[in-house]
């Protein structure tokens, strides 16, 4: 955006009014499109914050008897986004901000859907094109693409590992050292008188230690599975498509 050729400077250190009517300060200059050439945003001194120049649309005005109004707030053209408005040209993202702020549409092809048709203070005003030769001549372009390598990974099951617990058999032998009694026979001197008697019998019990044999169960372990995780490096190989431009014809170099 640069500044305007002087067809609007009547306009110059007019008052410019908010919709309520209040004062938002006076025009100090005037900005056209670099596309179209014609005027579209004026610069304000409104006093805010010191000595703040304010960029406000032309699309949304309308004429009053001392100067401009326009169809905005106080609020809303105060929060508009802060531009260095000493600065001769405006760049697209700023120009864009200002767009979007105003619910204007900056990718629209013409002034009719850019600016949605709104009312403006300057409708039927004349106005000379300044822009330079450079910007009126015609033009001819095309856009060159070429594919670019996106990777994203996705998981998926690889393999399984499970855990089964059976039982099996084993024979086992375990060698017991068992007691038993045996019977063996004493010879000693008498120590008593010698008697003649009835037949007498005599008797003792043998003892012996038997093997009686039982099972209890017995926990040995705890089998976990865990996963770790390592990193492999994979070769990931494809062919991209690039776009080239080739001139021909009569160029002139500049």
């Amino acid at each position: 955006m640069a500044k305007a050729n002087p067809s609007h400077i009547d306009w110059l250190d007019t008052t410019v009014y908010d919709s309520a009517g209040d004062k938002i300060g006076d025009i100090s200059d005037i900005y056209f499109d670099d596309i179209t050439g014609q005027p579209e945003w004026l610069t304000v001194s409104t006093g805010w914050f010191g000595t703040r120049k304010q960029l406000v649309p032309i699309a949304g005005s309308t004429q009053i008897d001392d100067g401009l109004r326009l169809s905005y707030t106080t609020d809303h053209i105060k929060d508009a986004p802060s531009i260095d408005t000493d600065q001769e040209h405006l760049d697209a993202a700023e120009e864009r901000r200002l767009y979007d702020h105003y619910g204007f549409n900056y990718d629209a092809t013409d002034h009719e859907a850019a600016y949605g048709g709104r009312e403006r203070a300057d409708d039927g005003y004349g106005y000379t094109d300044t822009r330079d030769a450079h910007a009126l001549v015609d033009q001819a372009s095309v856009t060159r693409s070429e594919e670019q390598l996106e990777i994203d990974k996705v998981a998926r099951e690889a393999g399984r590992v499970r855990l089964h617990k059976y039982v099996v058999t084993e024979d086992v032998e375990v060698t017991v050292p068992v007691k038993r009694q045996v019977a063996r026979i004493v010879r000693t001197a008498p120590t008593g008188a010698a008697v003649i008697g009835d037949d007498t019998v005599e008797e003792i019990v043998l003892a012996e230690e038997q093997i009686v044999v039982d099972k209890n169960v017995v926990a040995k372990e705890t089998v976990s599975i865990e996963t770790d995780t390592v990193v492999d490096d994979k070769v990931v190989a494809e062919t991209l498509r690039k776009e080239r431009v080739e001139v021909a014809g009569d160029i002139t170099t500049t």
